[in-house]
């Protein structure tokens, strides 16, 4: 077994990814000298530099300190990066970040999060729990928390809070204590065959908590019965810890839940329930997750989502209603990876009901070479059968000037999707800030 304590130097290849970042922040915690690279500059990144961390942008084998004694690098790593390579020829010891998360995760009482979606919030809102209840958890999220605005917390106890993803089985790393199974749906159809291996993982890791520990989910889904039945660990269905009468305020039907299995967990931890419901009450979201941006010129009001598959697509325009009745909704969606795209297709052409008006931007590649079969202009077809007015648009300028010019004080506007449509939020943000530099004092 690697012991990372040994490690003096560690680089770190991806290192703006959010959940590779959190390990840079953990490993500068403990006092070892940490750099990274990644494609290019951005907000992750921007923090580690003001923290100290090394970080060059492109990848390139002299990247990688002389003095490095380990080399962690993103699952989304192509295997002939030059740095990975470098790394391989200097026989410095190299870990992806799933594995160097499950080496972290050996030495303590892990509490994982796993679920088709709702990970990133439910994990944030366990975060809250065992903070405000005073057991001082080490955290790892999927993006960054509100208040700290970070995605890790470095905690003194011996209890980790950390998302798990079922990408690529990297959970699978993990030695969960507690075991949070939010749902199961199909997702990463570029890797899984169809929706049994899915649930055959899940199983796998299901059978990682010991004994003593526990798997909370609600075992009533379809999806997840059998992937729980005949465990040794104790299940606990989360779905007797909802509290109908407990405000949030992230809204929605897939947020109460998650509160569900984040007081299920606060239970089993023995934090009192005038924590549990004061700390639920009192999260905020975190980002990307529904994200207030801010408000437009025009008075249109911006929020942000990641949601990237038809279930969180639904969930979060689901939510939006919910707080915005009234209100005319227009989402810009940014179809994620084009094997996403195409296979969960059917999913998507209904997943768009809440909203009045839906942009399609083209697919976000990623790490995917193009695919004929699919693009945003089909996905906008399909939609446009169901939903009424939707519309494709083939570059993010389109956007901004449609919504400056299409919108106003009676409109919601969500981007939408796991690339980088959040940019034109950010766009049409920065022109109010410039336009208003440019003006003259305002008689009051």
């Amino acid at each position: 077994m690697i012991d990372i304590q040994k490690f003096k130097a560690v680089h770190f290849i991806g290192i703006g990814g959010i959940g590779v970042s959190a390990l840079a922040r953990m490993m500068l915690l403990s006092g070892k000298r940490v750099s990274g690279s990644d494609r290019s500059a951005g907000k992750v990144t921007d923090e580690l530099i003001k923290l100290g961390v090394a970080v060059r942008f492109g990848h390139a084998g002299e990247n990688i300190p002389h003095n490095a004694d380990c080399v962690v690098y993103t699952n989304a790593l192509a295997q002939n990066n030059p740095e990975l390579r470098a790394a391989y020829a200097r026989n410095i010891p190299v870990l992806s970040y799933p594995e160097m998360l499950g080496i972290v995760s050996q030495g303590k009482y892990t509490i994982a999060v796993s679920g088709t979606h709702g990970k990133t919030t439910t994990t944030a809102m366990i975060a809250g729990i065992l903070r405000d209840g005073g057991l001082d958890p080490t955290v790892v999220v999927g993006s960054l928390l509100k208040a700290e605005n970070s995605n890790f917390i470095g905690g003194k106890s011996d209890y980790f809070v950390v998302e798990a993803d079922e990408y690529k089985k990297s959970f699978l790393h993990l030695h969960p204590n507690i075991l949070v199974i939010n749902n199961i749906d199909e997702d990463h159809l570029d890797f899984y065959k169809d929706l049994g291996e899915i649930q055959a993982t899940f199983r796998e890791l299901a059978e990682r908590v010991p004994k003593d520990g526990y798997v909370i989910c609600n075992a009533r889904d379809k999806h997840v019965s059998p992937v729980v039945q005949g465990l040794s660990a104790s299940v606990v269905d989360y779905t007797q810890y909802r509290q109908d009468g407990m405000q949030l305020k992230v809204a929605g039907e897939h947020n109460r839940m998650n509160a569900s299995a984040a007081y299920a967990v606060g239970k089993i931890l023995d934090i009192a329930d005038v924590v549990l419901k004061k700390s639920l009450a009192e999260f905020e979201g975190t980002w990307r997750r529904f994200e207030y941006k801010g408000t437009m010129e025009n008075g249109a009001v911006v929020y942000d989502d990641y949601a990237h598959n038809p279930q969180k697509v639904r969930a979060a325009l689901q939510g939006a209603r919910e707080i915005f009745p009234e209100k005319r909704i227009t989402v810009v969606f940014q179809p994620h990876l084009y094997s996403r795209t195409k296979l969960l297709f059917e999913g998507f052409t209904g997943a768009f009901k809440d909203a009045d008006t839906v942009i399609i931007t083209p697919i976000y590649a990623a790490r995917e070479d193009p695919d004929p079969e699919i693009s945003g202009e089909i996905v906008a077809d399909a939609i446009a059968n169901v939903c009424g007015e939707t519309m494709y648009m083939g570059g993010f300028e389109e956007v901004i000037s449609y919504l400056e010019n299409g919108t106003g004080e009676t409109d919601i506007v969500i981007t939408m999707g796991a690339g980088d449509i959040f940019k034109v939020g950010d766009a049409l943000l920065k022109r109010k800030k410039s336009h208003a530099k440019g003006m003259g004092p305002v008689e009051a």
